[in-house]
Parts: structure tokens; sequence; C-alpha cells
């Protein structure tokens, strides 16, 4: 099961858009993380709001069966709840340059 939890375009420096979610709505930024050192650290840097709270990061993964590139998720803030709600980028068909954010749940 898959459920859209925003839209995002890409940008010179990662993707913006939109959260959407039940207790969260916001603008957000997924930033490349150009501090990256080591592989544990995210590829990407989330970022939502005016304020800019960091709430996340973004690790490149390439999929076992396509082989294909994605960029996987971490959410984690007390606005989203008690939980880390884990999701993937995904091209939008016939839109390029827009992506989906799709709740990929661990449960």
């Amino acid at each position: 099961m898959a459920n859209a939890l925003g839209y995002v375009r890409e940008t010179a420096t990662g993707f913006e858009g939109n959260l959407a979610m039940i207790n969260l709505a916001a603008p957000i930024q997924i930033e490349r993380n150009a501090e990256k050192m080591v592989d544990a650290q995210p590829d990407y840097r989330i970022f939502a709001g005016e304020i800019r709270t960091e709430i996340g990061g973004g690790w490149i993964v390439k999929a076992k069966s396509s082989g294909r590139e994605y960029v996987s998720l971490t959410l984690a803030d007390p606005n989203i709840g008690p939980r880390k709600v884990y999701a993937n980028l995904a091209p939008v068909k016939g839109k390029k340059g827009r992506h989906v954010i799709l709740w990929n749940p661990k449960d």
C-alpha cells in the first residue's frame, strides 16, 4: 500500500514542494547534503516550514528488482507523531521534474 504524502519538484539543490499529512502540512525542501562524509549520513537533508526545521534525511538507494536509483526518506518530528515515517520519492508519470512522496510503511 502506498499513499501520497506530498509532491515536490526538482531544483538545482534537490527538491521542494509540500508535505501534506493529517497532523502536518508544510512546505518542504529536500536538499543535497554537501557535508556528507560517510555512508551512514544522508545524501539529502529534509527541512519543513518557513523556519526550515530539519525533519529528516534521504538516502540514494538502488532498487533490487530494476537496478534504478531512488531516494528513500525518513521523517521524524513531534508534529509528525511518535514514530518515524518512511517514504520514497518517485517520479510522477508524464510530469518531468515532478516527484511524489510515497508513504512506505515498515510494519
